[in-house]
């Protein structure tokens, strides 16, 4: 079967693996020159565990799958990346109350290796940090998106499977055989296919209003809500990971390591209307009262601005956290096709599990 996968960041990219590996004829297209431009390269770079999401949610059950397809494709195509582990920390009371409830979801996700640690404990293994407790993930990680993005397209590659990139997807629309494609760029042209899978991520609404035939009242509501980050000069000051507890719309502003060990701290929650990546200095002062929350050491005038990115949510502010949509012929009634829609975090880690799922609903 010859199949397009629209989109050339790291869920598409396995996606096309796993189709490819599955005998289809595969193309991933992307209206980029380079492969995983957008969200794939403007994120933390970690394994998660799985234990924020709720039972039986697909975030839930892909983040724990992929977690673990993860480490053993990163073992076995010599990815770099690290099981360095992560503290989610209490810096009161309140937030013990809520932090136990993550223990608790994660328990009943399947999570392994979680465990509460009190101060006296925290203090030996993490003398700077400030907290009352912390719930301890250690199947959580780090990985080299890059290089796994690059493994992901070299085994695409190596099964048949080709990229197109510089080749924006304008509109699908049914045919006989499957569906004809119009796609721009220098050879602007159509072309037909068998199946479409729409892993665009931000783009994916707009492709999905662009199918012809696909119900106007299924394509969801997508709001921006872009995540900072900044950068740490000095001497990284922990091991592990430190997560706060979560606020509205993400994860908090936590401490993340690279695996050269360099530091940064982000993402926050900046809602926006339109796509921005350039990072306002003026939101260090946030950043300080968050970070010295749980870091009192930070020091004065070590952050500097480093990137941004944007999480393609599917509810606002103050809404309730959206699961993952991935749609296909069972749910919107058109052949051949599958649309991926507000795959954000734990996206990354879950993208193994996610193509494998993608690939049972095409077919043989």
């Amino acid at each position: 079967m010859m199949v397009l996968v629209v989109g050339a960041g790291v869920i598409g990219l396995a996606v096309g693996r796993a189709l490819a590996l599955a005998g289809h004829e595969v193309i991933v297209a992307d209206a980029a020159a380079s492969i995983g431009s957008g969200i794939s390269s403007r994120n933390s770079e970690v394994i998660h565990g799985g234990m924020y999401y709720p039972t039986d949610s697909l975030r839930a059950r892909h983040c724990v799958a992929g977690r673990r397809l993860m480490y053993a494709f990163c073992a076995s195509h010599g990815v770099p990346h690290a099981k360095c582990g992560k503290l989610i920390v209490a810096t009161s009371q309140e937030e013990v109350t809520k932090i136990t409830a993550i223990h608790t979801q994660g328990l009943a996700n399947g999570v392994e290796g979680l465990e509460w640690l009190d101060a006296a404990h925290l203090r030996v293994l993490e003398p700077e940090l400030a907290c009352v407790g912390a719930l301890v993930s250690h199947e959580t990680g780090i990985v080299d998106s890059h290089a796994l993005m690059l493994a992901l397209q070299g085994e695409l590659e190596d099964q048949g499977g080709a990229l197109a990139l510089a080749t924006p997807i304008e509109w699908l629309r049914p045919d006989s055989h499957g569906w004809l494609v119009g796609f721009g760029g220098n050879d602007g042209g159509t072309m037909a296919f068998e199946a479409v899978v729409n892993a665009a991520g931000l783009g994916a609404p707009a492709l999905a209003a662009a199918t012809e035939g696909y119900p106007p009242g299924r394509v969801p509501r997508l709001t921006l809500a872009k995540g900072n980050y900044f950068g740490f000069a000095g001497k990284a000051p922990f091991a592990r990971l430190i997560y706060p507890a979560p606020v509205d719309g993400g994860l908090g502003v936590h401490l993340t390591l690279d695996l050269a060990g360099r530091v940064r701290f982000g993402p926050d929650v900046e809602w926006i209307d339109q796509p921005d990546y350039r990072v306002d200095p003026a939101r260090a002062e946030l950043f300080y009262a968050a970070i010295r929350r749980y870091w009192p050491g930070l020091p004065d005038g070590a952050l500097l601005p480093d990137y941004a990115g944007i999480r393609p949510k599917l509810t606002g502010r103050g809404e309730p956290a959206a699961d993952f949509i991935i749609e296909g012929p069972a749910d919107h009634g058109l052949p051949g096709l599958v649309n991926l829609f507000g795959l954000e975090s734990p996206g990354l880690t879950s993208s193994l599990s996610i193509a494998d799922d993608v690939a049972r609903q095409i077919g043989p």
